[in-house]
């Protein structure tokens, strides 16, 4: 779960990179929006932001931050919630002020919406899939960079579950880690060892696996690419010792499937890494 004191710290910082990309204030000597100058410098104007096409609404607080940062004057209406489904050509924000300010902001402001409501609007699509259904959908660290933050954000407005934020707030042991390691159980043994309390997960690809991961004591079984028939077989086996995810070659056709299996998550690298922006344009009202 992502705290108010991380997305703040996180909100800031991206700001401060995506107006250092546009404007150059911190990368070359001669930064500004030359083509704002065009204008003159006490023009007024008022904007209109819509969407070309159906979307879930999700990156508000970025909008809301870098138009503070540019120029706090701008007065911004939203016309529509955090994580409300619109349907397509629907007008979601209005903003009055500095005509200069207002292109200025454009871009970097379209950027974050297309980018997080790309990816809330994916993650609700695969949400209603799994409608009736005990299994949660998570996300993965398959992340834009710099933008992990921002996604995982994206991924909860659009009704997913975050799996770990990073490295350092859950364990996750894979292969790799198992082998460098010496056994599944002296990697969970470390595991408690070094951080007491946080979540314990180990991927396992056989039965044998999965039971050395029940007998050491993992919080979580990622059972990786198990068919539908083993991942049935997996939750009765567990009967509620471990909580069990599903991943690997899972898709939109297969997702529902997979689920009714029984698994209490499906982790989907794809709801970020994968993103689609959304089509969005900013008019100027006359």
């Amino acid at each position: 779960m992502i705290s108010a004191e991380l997305l703040n710290r996180t909100i800031l910082r991206n700001i401060d990179l995506t107006l250092d990309e546009d404007i150059g204030s911190n990368l070359v000597a001669d930064s500004g929006d030359i083509t704002a100058q065009l204008i003159p410098e006490t023009e007024q104007a008022h904007a209109r932001v819509l969407t070309r096409e159906a979307m879930v609404l999700a990156g508000r607080p970025w909008v809301d931050a870098l138009f503070a940062k540019l120029d706090p004057t701008v007065e911004i209406t939203w016309l529509a919630a955090e994580g409300d489904h619109l349907a397509a050509n629907t007008v979601f924000l209005e903003l009055k002020g500095s005509a200069r300010s207002l292109l200025t902001g454009e871009r970097p402001a379209l950027n974050f919406i297309q980018t997080l409501s790309g990816v809330a609007t994916r993650v609700a699509a695969h949400v209603k899939i799994l409608d009736g259904l005990s299994t949660r959908l998570l996300d993965t660290r398959k992340t834009l960079p710099g933008l992990r933050i921002a996604e995982k954000y994206a991924v909860a407005v659009g009704g997913g579950q975050n799996h770990r934020l990073g490295l350092f707030d859950a364990f996750l042991i894979k292969e790799n880690h198992i082998l460098a390691a010496g056994s599944i159980q002296q990697a969970i043994t470390a595991a408690h060892r070094i951080a007491p309390g946080k979540p314990v997960e180990v991927e396992v690809e056989t039965f044998e696996e999965l039971n050395l991961a029940l007998e050491a004591g993992a919080d979580i079984i990622m059972l990786d690419n198990f068919s539908n028939d083993d991942m049935r077989q997996a939750v009765a086996h567990t009967a509620g010792r471990s909580k069990l995810e599903a991943s690997g070659n899972i898709t939109d056709a297969n997702l529902r499937s997979v689920a009714e299996t029984g698994v209490d998550y499906i982790s989907l690298g794809t709801l970020t890494k994968d993103v689609k922006a959304i089509d969005l344009s900013m008019r100027l009202v006359k």
